[in-house]
C-alpha cells in the first residue's frame, strides 16, 4: 500500500460518517469548527481550503477505530468522459482520437453507484453481464461554474481521488431496437456499486503534477493497466470546461476523467464472484472492492 500525503477523508467509527484527514496513512478528527462533511466543505471550498493548507496534521487527534468511506456522500453530479486515452482508444481499434475534438461524457447516478474505497461491489444479474473494470482518475470540483474557459478551470477543481468506472459490457448493445436506441449506456454504467472511489481527496495544491502521476491497476494481484496519466486525449483543463458549458458545475460533483489501455472487453476477460480489483494512482493513493454475487 503506498503511503500518501494529506487527503480529505470521510470515515465512519462505528456511528456517523464525518470528514477528517489521512496524513501517513493515520486517520485524523478535524477541529471541532469545521463542517461535518467533505460535502459541505466542498461547498465553502475558497474558505476551508487555505484552512486545510495550514493544518498540522500531527496536532490533530487520531481516531482509532476509523473506517473509510467515500469522500464525499454524495456528489450531485458523476460525469465521465468516454474514449480519452489515446491506448485505450488503439486497444479499442477505434480511430485515433482528436484532442481538439469536443469529449464525449456520460453519466452515473451518484446515490446508487458510488461506493467506498474498500467495498463489495455485487455482480450484475443475469447471463454473461460482461463487468469490466476501468481505472479513473476522478476530479473532484470545488468551485461552481458554468462556461468555464479552460485557463479558469483549474481555479474550479478541488482536488482529484481514484475511481474505477466499472462497466457491464453485456448490458450495452441491444440488437432489436432501431437507432440510435441500439446502445444502452445506462445499462452498462449504472449498475449499483459501478463507481468506487477513495480512499480521500488530494487537495489540487497538494499535487500539482498531478498528469505526471501513474495509474495503475490489478485484478486478483495481476496488473491490468498502467499509464502516465498524461496520455490522456483532452486534459483536466480542457474537460472541465467543456463539461461546464453542457451543465453547471457544482461543489462535490465528480469528472471521471477516462481509462487507459488494458480493460477486459478487448481480451474477453471479466470479472466474476471473488475477483478482487485494486486501483492507485500516484499522490492520491489505492481502493479496493471484491466482486460478490448479486444482491
Amino acid at each position: 500500500m503506498m503511503t500518501t500525503g494529506l487527503l480529505l477523508v470521510q470515515y465512519t467509527d462505528g456511528g456517523t460518517v464525518r470528514a477528517g484527514v489521512r496524513h501517513d496513512d493515520v486517520v485524523r478528527a478535524l477541529p471541532r469548527n469545521w463542517p461535518d462533511t467533505v460535502l459541505a466543505i466542498l461547498d465553502s471550498w475558497d474558505e476551508w481550503s487555505g484552512q486545510l493548507q495550514a493544518l498540522d496534521p500531527g496536532a490533530l487527534p487520531v481516531v482509532p477505530d476509523a473506517r473509510l468511506v467515500a469522500p464525499v456522500t454524495f456528489p450531485r453530479k458523476v460525469l465521465c468522459a468516454g474514449a480519452n486515452y489515446y491506448s485505450h482508444a488503439e486497444e479499442m481499434k477505434t480511430v485515433r482520437p482528436d484532442p481538439c475534438a469536443v469529449p464525449f461524457f456520460f453519466m452515473k447516478p451518484p446515490t446508487t453507484t458510488i461506493t467506498g474505497p474498500v467495498a463489495s461491489v455485487p455482480l450484475p444479474r443475469g447471463e454473461a453481464p460482461g463487468y469490466d473494470w476501468e481505472g479513473e482518475l476522478a476530479l473532484v470540483i470545488g468551485r461552481p461554474g458554468k462556461y468555464i474557459t479552460p485557463e479558469d478551470a483549474a481555479a474550479h477543481v478541488a482536488g482529484y481521488t481514484v475511481a474505477d468506472d466499472l462497466s457491464a459490457r453485456g448490458r450495452f448493445q441491444r440488437p432489436n431496437a432501431v437507432e440510435p436506441f441500439g446502445y444502452d449506456w445506462l445499462g452498462q454504467k449504472a449498475q449499483d456499486g459501478s463507481c468506487p472511489i477513495g480512499p480521500g481527496i488530494a487537495p489540487s495544491w497538494a499535487v500539482p503534477g498531478i498528469e505526471d502521476q501513474r495509474l495503475r491497476l490489478w485484478v486478483n494481484g495481476d496488473l491490468k493497466q498502467d499509464a502516465l496519466i498524461s496520455d490522456l486525449v483532452v486534459g483536466i483543463d480542457g474537460l472541465v470546461s467543456a463539461a461546464s458549458d453542457l451543465v453547471t458545475l457544482e461543489p462535490g460533483d465528480l469528472i471521471l476523467t477516462g481509462t487507459p489501455a488494458g480493460v477486459g472487453l478487448p481480451r474477453d476477460t471479466f470479472l466474476a464472484v471473488g475477483d478482487v480489483v485494486e486501483v492507485e494512482i500516484g499522490g492520491i493513493g489505492r481502493i479496493v472492492h471484491t466482486i460478490i454475487a448479486p444482491d
